[in-house]
């Protein structure tokens, strides 16, 4: 219904007025719809938090556990859950929404880059942490601007904050509370508020 109205409107030139009101409108449905992503950021808050702090307590473990394993079963585990619960919120979603193509490849491209730097950065024996953190708040705060949604905006400036700070610490203390605790702040909380959104926007 929207991507049909959206079609029409593009046919013919808009006027000042119409213009805001379709952006409007589709920022609207884009509230809609990803209100829904609360299940992504907690999901994947959680488990990359759990899986730092296990890294940590490993730390003085063979590479191979103390390293590798808790980020390496947090990923396929996310991975998982997270295909298998956005294929059963495909079949049920109702609208089509432009929107949903923006936040989905923007993140899809954060994950592919994501990949290739871990892969790059273990090749040369060097921790990507702190890349990694940088990196991740691109995707979450263009995800908060889209959304206008202020609690994911500022939890990408802090992955920005965190990661510039890991760049200028070794201590594995240091290291994971900068990184847990921008996963708490910057995935958890707005996890945490866009899904009483979305409880909100199925009751009204």
């Amino acid at each position: 219904m929207f991507a049909a109205n959206f079609d029409m409107i593009m046919e013919q030139p808009l006027t000042p007025e119409q213009s805001l009101k379709l952006i409007t409108s589709m920022i609207g449905q884009a509230k809609n719809s990803f209100s829904r992503l609360s299940f992504y950021f907690l999901l994947w808050g959680v488990l990359l938090t759990l899986a730092m702090l296990a890294t940590y307590l490993l730390r003085d473990q063979p590479d191979a556990w103390g390293q590798g394993a808790p980020w390496g079963i947090a990923g396929v585990l996310g991975g998982i859950v997270s295909a298998v619960h956005g294929a059963r919120q495909g079949r049920q979603a109702a609208v089509n929404n432009p929107m949903d193509g923006l936040i989905g490849w923007l993140w899809s491209s954060f994950v592919i880059t994501m990949v290739i730097m871990i892969v790059m950065n273990v090749m040369q024996h060097r921790d990507p942490g702190a890349m990694i953190t940088l990196l991740t708040g691109i995707p979450t705060f263009m995800t908060g601007q889209i959304l206008r949604f202020r609690p994911l905006i500022l939890g990408g400036v802090l992955f920005w904050a965190a990661g510039i700070a890991m760049h200028f610490t070794g201590n594995p203390l240091a290291l994971t509370l900068l990184y847990c605790g921008a996963m708490f702040l910057g995935y958890i909380i707005p996890g945490i508020m866009l899904k009483r959104q979305e409880d909100g926007l199925r009751t009204a």
